[in-house]
């Protein structure tokens, strides 16, 4: 009988929480040279391992994808969902992103087909209680779907989306990603250039899972 108890006392336990699910959006279009992709590539690893941002990823179970984006029809998955239970998978995580090979090559922009195309991923992390897009762009739309319509799109759905706009001069960058890529509620960050941009992802990522709302 005591046995039996036990066993039921255990699996009443209420699974831990998934806060959120973060797909992050690479641009890999044309105007992204090979040095430029190393440091989106190397400052999002490293900022996975920033010691306040890697225990909340945890303590949060949030789980991570990564998707490398450029024109109308090129959007893969590089990293699949990945659930941070652990610091090691945080570190692993950073290693497998560190790793990642560059997808495409010599094309457009088309923002708002890389967001058509992460919308229906969140089907696989339905248990998370938020649902984020972060996009990473140099860029305007050139080529694709209507930006905004797919931004209006993810909000109706509850989906958040912020961007770090990578504006190498003046900030036309960001005010796009304020206008036609964000959600209500949402926030872009400027990086002024491509070697600012490790700072950038992780002030980017410490505020949305550690200081949501600041």
């Amino acid at each position: 009988m005591w046995r039996l108890i036990i066993l039921l006392v255990f699996f009443a336990k209420p699974a831990l929480a998934c806060k959120v699910a973060l797909i992050l959006l690479m641009d890999v279009s044309t105007s992204i040279d090979s040095g430029e992709f190393a440091f989106q590539r190397d400052g999002l690893a490293d900022a996975l391992l920033d010691t306040e941002l890697a225990n909340v990823l945890v303590r949060d179970q949030v789980s991570l994808m990564v998707v490398q984006w450029s024109g109308r029809n090129e959007q893969a998955v590089v990293l699949p969902w990945r659930r941070m239970l652990s610091l090691s998978e945080v570190q692993g995580f950073s290693d497998r992103v560190r790793g990642m090979r560059r997808v495409f090559v010599n094309s457009k922009t088309a923002v708002g087909s890389a967001l058509s195309f992460a919308i229906p991923q969140f089907g696989a992390v339905g248990d998370c209680v938020r649902q984020v897009i972060d996009v990473s762009g140099d860029g305007a739309s050139n080529s694709g779907l209507e930006t905004s319509g797919q931004s209006r799109r993810a909000a109706r759905l509850g989906i958040e989306i912020n961007g770090v706009a990578i504006d190498i001069m003046g900030n036309a960058i960001s005010q796009y990603y304020r206008r036609y890529v964000v959600t209500p509620g949402g926030f872009v960050m400027t990086s002024t250039g491509f070697s600012d941009y490790p700072r950038t992802i992780r002030a980017k990522l410490l505020r949305e899972l550690v200081r949501p709302g600041s």
